[in-house]
């Protein structure tokens, strides 16, 4: 994706294209069509312009946005889950509207210029994106956040600069709380590299002779095993930030044999299980190595269970981070490990070093009122991905919930649109009340499934008049898909008859994560039958 701006005068130019690198780019071709528009576009503005102009230009510049920015779930979901307004979902207006303002300098004139218009008219959309959990956080007076107050006054010596404040806040634990309203653009929290955990230390250390000559060593194995002494080191310079993190992490890779049970049937179960038995493994695999060296890998400071605790603290508090030299390198941030994650999150962009400041910055991509709890973004991850590997599930619905399908790729060279239709090697399903498409040969469910299920009934090509021939063909997708859904809800079994508030932690994620995917494969049924009873209709009682 590209986007020039070339400014003549009272003239704006915008030149917009889709890179044909991206890996999505013939499914995102199609959609440019489906709005009109092509994979190279030019917009002219010449000023004044009226408020009308204003916002169909910007409309225009959406429209492209949206699409450019959309990522793999939401491209296969595409048009089925856009609502009459054109949104796709709330990540993928921010950054659309993001990549927008980023197209448009700043203007050091005092006056009203075309530029000053523009940014003021996305500035305007970003603050209409409201996310679903945008109200006052719910403080928790009772615990008392000494090790965190402690860590966040290391932090303001360390050179930390923030406009959060750290909490204990009901339904999420830790969180971090805006002090002050926060704009668009607005840096809520910056940390200097000095104050970044990364392999740079392990590199300085005792442990980086024996480590490096150990085949197969990564960095971020390095930096697991130097973290799980770290900890114990009262010299440290990150006491404070140790000194802060929980004993217990809680993640699904602690489950225990209970929470494990209720699983069955998910592909949940799969997943932990495959990840506890490769911690294992890798665990395994290192100790022997370690104990020769125990002076510098002391054996009570190795075992499994610290082992499996820096793991989770890994898995649930790291960052991808790119350095000034290009390199991308795993990091711990202290303080920034206290921002939670939300579907409609604030803080999207936060993954590069500033080379003028030398430090990382996390600016809003959407406002935070003073009082509300500040979200970041820890990826496009499922609930499965985020309680495994995070410990949590998030609130409102999330997107990226997705039941995958695996399939035979049909080979069929045809033309363009054949090659759209059936490149995908994985197709998904998701909870249907998140599309928007309800009518027939639609049902709510993903139109490039319901192509390759036709296809593989036998119907080739699937314009509107090739699917009213052949309703039979019809019938028979959704019958299968039906079949399907119904073995996976007969898998999941009922609803577990325990109380949900008097179980261990575990036991309560896991009933809650099978409840959602009951929620989902229920919502997938019901439109297959829905889809059922409207292509009987249709057989009965054909279109005049």
């Amino acid at each position: 994706m590209v986007g020039a701006l070339n400014i003549m005068s009272e003239t704006v130019e915008f030149f917009l294209e889709l890179s044909e690198d991206d890996p999505f780019y013939q499914h995102k071709k199609k959609l440019l069509t489906s709005k009109g528009l092509g994979v190279k576009e030019k917009l002219i503005l010449s000023g004044p312009l009226s408020e009308q102009l204003l916002n169909d230009a910007l409309e225009k510049l959406l429209q492209f946005g949206r699409i450019a920015n959309l990522d793999k779930v939401e491209v296969y979901f595409g048009d089925d889950a856009c609502t009459p307004a054109g949104v796709y979902s709330v990540r993928n207006e921010i950054s659309a509207l993001t990549w927008i303002f980023s197209l448009i300098p700043a203007s050091s004139c005092k006056q009203q210029t075309l530029e000053a218009a523009l940014r003021e008219a996305v500035k305007v959309r970003i603050n209409e994106v409201v996310g679903a959990e945008e109200e006052e956080a719910r403080v928790d007076d009772s615990y008392r956040c000494e090790k965190e107050n402690r860590l966040a006054e290391w932090g303001q010596r360390n050179g930390v600069k923030t406009k959060l404040l750290i909490a204990q806040i009901d339904g999420y634990g830790r969180g971090a709380i805006a002090t002050e309203d926060l704009k668009f653009g607005d840096v809520a929290l910056e940390i200097p590299i000095s104050s970044i955990i990364s392999e740079e230390y392990v590199y300085n250390s005792d442990m980086h002779p024996i480590l490096e000559k150990i085949d197969g060593m990564t960095s971020e194995t390095m930096m697991l095993l130097w973290t799980m002494r770290e900890k114990h080191n009262h010299q440290s310079k990150f006491k404070p930030y140790f000194d802060s993190l929980q004993e217990s992490f809680c993640t699904g890779l602690s489950f225990g044999v209970d929470a494990i049970m209720v699983l069955d049937g998910t592909l949940l179960l799969d997943e932990i299980m495959q990840s506890k038995e490769l911690l294992r493994e890798r665990y395994d695999e290192l100790v022997p190595l370690l104990s020769n060296h125990k002076n510098v890998f002391p054996p009570e400071m190795y075992t499994w269970e610290h082992y499996l605790w820096a793991c989770e603290l890994y898995y649930s508090n790291s960052m991808q981070i790119k350095f000034p030299d290009g390199k991308l390198k795993t990091c711990l941030i202290p303080v920034a490990g206290f921002l939670n994650h939300s579907v409609h999150p604030h803080i999207v962009k936060y993954g590069k070093v500033d080379l003028e400041t030398s430090s990382l910055k996390f600016p809003l991509s959407r406002p935070c009122n003073k009082g509300e709890q500040c979200f970041l973004s820890y990826g496009t991850y499922s609930s499965s991905h985020l309680l495994t590997f995070y410990g949590f599930l998030p609130k409102g619905d999330n997107p990226y919930d997705i039941i995958p399908l695996d399939v035979d790729v049909i080979d069929d060279d045809e033309d363009e649109d054949m090659e759209t239709q059936y490149s995908w090697t994985t197709h998904m399903l998701r909870g249907t009340w998140l599309s928007s498409n309800h009518n027939i040969f639609h049902y709510d469910l993903p139109t490039p499934l319901l192509n390759y299920l036709r296809r593989a009934h036998g119907l080739v090509h699937h314009s509107e008049t090739d699917l009213w021939k052949n309703l039979e063909v019809e019938m028979g997708v959704l019958e299968n898909l039906k079949s399907t859904f119904d073995d996976m809800m007969q898998n999941l079994g009922d609803a577990d008859a325990i109380d949900i508030e008097n179980v261990e932690w575990d036991v309560k994620m896991a009933m809650e994560f099978k409840e959602l995917q009951r929620k989902i494969v229920s919502s997938i049924l019901d439109s297959c039958s829905a889809g059922i009873k409207m292509v009987q209709g249709a057989i009965t009682k054909p279109p005049v």
